[in-house]
């Protein structure tokens, strides 16, 4: 009978719960028991029995813990995929770091200029840094990439077509479709060539007065082999010129080292785009540059002025813990020292013999409870389709993997490995080498566990 369910008083008068009312309030700890309440009361509706204050009570403390609790939680990735969308992407820097937690614990001059005591601009150090880098003229800053994107087709072609090719009319994940993101700019969408093969004739012949801009968009998470053909940017570009329309290159992942000296090939480098005539080029912060989400434009003086002044661009505005991440990330390349600073390029540069080392050592440490082996790490992040790199993993194929992974994912400090052939894999890549320690106690907590 319902009068057998406990009162909202005598929960709350529990020592757990009066404990829980301390720390997050008794008027929300008061609601999280009536909330808990009114479930227990639909349940005996469908024939289940009156619950016990203790029973209610490790409900209310379960639903607490999960609700409110600090988010997101620190993981360690062990899945070998350096840069995850699930778990964040790129961890960033000590100093990049520091530079949020700086610019974020009191005041700052993101919008002061202090010799001169007046307004200044958010942009101005970080598009310096970026036009040093890319070779630019100008640069701008937003939120993420999809942003820059749209914000650059806004400004330039709103109204107008976009000139695109069929095989680059793409979805890059999340939604994020090309045709979509030309509708919401109030551009239209002109598609030339094949799917396989575009030739700079198609675009050529695209164009007409209502032609806003040409765009090619880097195809970011997937390849098209064999029979293919596609116009080069310094094509498009002196079409472009010679049409007075501007081109616009999405190349992704924005790519500031070559990678070329990892092995890694095909992904379009920000200084080629400018240097090959391309008026705004897009790429993002938070994957392969290494940095926090972030969209970065850089290209012509010209066409940033009307980005920075098209109503989108405080929209899209970037904050100033990003900002400020960024501008430290930006920094490594400066004083080229990204490989040694920049977490991902760590993990990208990272040699098998130095994988190995630390596997013997963590091997050691857990007394053959896992195995090494060779494994196949990847880039990931919509980088580097269809390429992976030699990597080191310990292997635990004593149980199930469903069970161990699970555990792993329930420590302190959670662990997310790949299950790969039904076993558990531990990639090291991925695993930053100041973390072995952690990782090997939660190896050792849960498989003796």
């Amino acid at each position: 009978e319902y009068r057998n369910i406990p009162s909202v008083s005598s929960i709350l008068e529990c020592t757990e719960v009066r404990k829980l009312s301390d720390e997050f309030s008794i008027s929300n700890v008061t609601e999280l028991v009536r909330e808990t309440l009114d479930i227990a009361r639909g349940k005996m509706s469908e024939g289940g029995p009156a619950p016990s204050i203790e029973s209610l009570t490790v409900e209310i403390l379960s639903v607490a813990r999960t609700r409110w609790r600090n988010w997101p939680v620190r993981v360690i990735n062990a899945t070998g995929v350096v840069l995850h969308t699930n778990l964040g992407r790129s961890p960033l820097s000590s100093d990049a770091l520091q530079a949020a937690c700086e610019a974020s614990a009191g005041y700052s001059d993101l919008e002061l200029d202090l010799p001169s005591g007046k307004r200044g601009s958010r942009q101005s150090q970080v598009s310096q840094i970026l036009c040093e880098l890319t070779g630019a003229e100008d640069a701008l800053v937003v939120n993420n990439n999809a942003s820059a994107v749209l914000l650059g087709i806004a400004s330039t072609a709103t109204g107008k077509d976009v000139v695109v090719s069929r095989s680059e009319a793409v979805e890059i994940g999340g939604g994020f479709r090309i045709p979509d993101v030309l509708i919401q700019s109030g551009a239209g969408l002109k598609e030339v060539g094949t799917t396989n093969r575009t030739y700079i004739q198609d675009f050529e012949k695209a164009i007409d007065e209502n032609t806003g801009a040409l765009l090619s968009v880097h195809a970011s998470n997937f390849k098209i082999v064999g029979f293919t053909h596609a116009p080069t940017i310094k094509e498009l570009s002196e079409l472009g010129q010679n049409k007075g329309i501007p081109v616009l290159h999405d190349i992704g992942s924005g790519c500031l080292l070559d990678p070329s000296r990892f092995g890694l090939t095909g992904e379009p480098i920000p200084r080629y785009s400018i240097e090959e005539g391309a008026d705004l080029c897009f790429f993002s912060g938070d994957k392969l540059l290494g940095g926090p989400q972030s969209g970065i434009i850089v290209g012509k003086k010209h066409y940033l002025s009307q980005l920075a002044s098209h109503p989108l661009a405080r929209a899209f505005r970037i904050d100033k813990m990003n900002l400020a991440a960024l501008n430290a990330t930006l920094l490594h390349y400066i004083r080229e020292e990204a490989e040694e600073k920049i977490p991902i390029w760590r993990m990208l540069s990272a040699t098998k013999h130095q994988l190995l080392e630390r596997a013997q050592i963590l091997k050691n440490r857990l007394g053959g409870l896992l195995t090494i082996e060779e494994t196949r790490s990847a880039v990931g992040g919509g980088s580097f389709p269809g390429f992976d790199m030699e990597s080191i993993s310990l292997v635990f194929d004593n149980g199930s993997p469903d069970a161990m992974g699970a555990k792993m994912r329930n420590c302190e400090t959670p662990v997310v490995c790949r299950i790969e052939d039904d076993r558990l894999i531990f990639d090291l890549r991925t695993v930053l080498s100041e973390e072995d320690d952690t990782l090997a106690r939660a190896i050792l907590q849960n498989v003796n566990g």
